[in-house]
């Protein structure tokens, strides 16, 4: 049975709309899920349906339900997997760009997760539940390249301590609008929810510790070439961070600009657009101390054909402006 909650507007929510006013008093709400469940019926005003951009007026009781999440389970899929290294304890996946990582809302299969469960025949850590079997870390679905996938809990409990101690190397290329002032940098910036978009990650003082470390590799005067090392792992982290200080990700459909810029667009002559549906970033270098045997393993990923592909669009057409 849904669960009601209740609340009774204030002379200083007058004229707020019905959807800003719920998405901020539930927690776990984004605008978009509080029209969801508007159509639904999950929320009235002095017990009537309204709709989304109803306007609040002192006094107005607003009840709203959330209901109990559809329950999942990842089931086994054929997939083609790169493993690029595995033993008893572990393994590291190259991951392709478009691949979901676990399965939630939206997303009950086809991910990474069901096609681990096939080729390693379920034997996975259980650590994270049944929805994220195996996965310590993840990277993000348009986002390409290496992740550690344990296979037995013991090694993904000293993984997770790795991961918590910042002990694990993890770099990333990408293409980010704009020119770098300086050859290299530290972005050292809170991240966490943002306040004015719930689905959205942003710098804000009440985030968590975050510390991006990055390094200019060839400049193309609008876009640049660029590695990021990450000393933590937040979400978003490098997309966010490399925007926070004005160089948004090349793709990025989250915080990137509305459209590309024309000196870029210029740059970018002869790139199919279907390349551009992303953000632009490669998580490259992955390097650990196994959990087992104590012996440190590095692993570098070439770019993948995509990135290649803008890559030498850049350099050409460089060349002809």
């Amino acid at each position: 049975m849904d669960q009601w909650e209740e609340a009774v507007a204030g002379e200083e929510q007058r004229g707020q709309r019905l959807d800003q006013y719920v998405s901020a008093l539930c927690e776990d709400c984004s605008r978009s899920r509080v029209q969801i469940l508007l159509e639904k019926g999950h929320i009235t005003v002095n017990s009537q349906p309204e709709k989304a951009n109803y306007r609040i007026r002192p006094g107005d009781v607003v009840r709203w339900s959330i209901p109990e999440p559809e329950m999942l389970s990842a089931e086994p899929e054929p997939m083609d997997l790169e493993i690029v290294y595995e033993d008893e304890s572990l393994a590291v996946v190259n991951k392709p760009r478009g691949l979901v990582v676990h399965p939630a809302a939206g997303h009950a299969s086809g991910t990474l997760v069901n096609g681990l469960m096939y080729h390693f025949q379920g034997n996975l850590s259980a650590i994270n539940g049944v929805l994220r079997p195996g996965i310590v870390h993840r990277i993000d679905k348009d986002t390409s390249g290496l992740l550690v996938v344990c296979k037995t809990d013991r090694a993904h409990q000293k993984m997770s301590e790795l991961l918590a101690e910042h002990a694990i190397t993890r770099r990333y290329h990408a293409i980010a609008y704009f020119n770098f002032r300086d050859d290299e940098g530290t972005i050292s910036a809170p991240i966490g929810r943002s306040g004015h978009d719930r689905k959205k990650m942003a710098v804000t003082p009440k985030g968590r510790h975050a510390v991006t470390h990055y390094q200019v590799l060839e400049r193309f005067g609008e876009l640049t070439y660029v590695q990021a090392e990450l000393e933590t792992g937040r979400t978003h982290q490098i997309r966010v961070h490399l925007k926070s200080i004005g160089h948004p990700l090349l793709g990025d459909p989250v915080y990137g600009p509305a459209s590309i810029p024309p000196q870029a667009a210029r740059l970018l002559r002869g790139v199919s657009s279907e390349l551009l549906e992303g953000q632009i970033l490669h998580a490259k270098v992955l390097g650990f101390v196994h959990p087992i045997t104590g012996q440190y393993m590095e692993f570098d990923q070439g770019l993948p054909s995509y990135f290649l592909e803008i890559l030498d669009a850049l350099r050409k057409n460089k060349g002809n402006l």
